[in-house]
């Protein structure tokens, strides 16, 4: 009964409200939680799953990627982008890969 009397009134010390708090974050880990929203708010909004996700909050963590719009592609990026699905989804390779790509591209 004697370790009682003593454990009692330790245990309610303990358990007081602000004794056992956690320090504040420092500016570093509220910097990470603040980009963490913001990468995690951007993954959102452009519907990302799975692996994409992953290494969208990957870059994005890293700072690699912007938290804005994604840059507009120029004519000849979009015209190199349609070609290239085009000539995938046909599973052209090597050569034929090359002569189609060329023909793509100057039409």
């Amino acid at each position: 009964m004697r370790s009682l009397g003593f454990a009692l009134p330790l245990i309610v010390l303990l358990s007081a409200p602000g004794l056992a708090q956690a320090p504040a974050p420092s500016a570093a880990q509220t910097a990470r939680r603040e980009r963490m929203k913001s990468c995690n708010a951007d993954a959102g909004a452009q519907k990302l799953t799975g692996d994409a996700r992953k290494s969208f909050m990957a870059d994005c963590l890293a700072g690699k990627s912007a938290t804005g719009p994604a840059k507009a592609l120029t004519p000849q990026q979009e015209k190199m982008k349609t070609c290239n699905a085009e000539a995938t989804s046909k599973s052209l390779k090597g050569k034929d890969r090359q002569a189609f790509m060329s023909t793509c591209l100057k039409g």
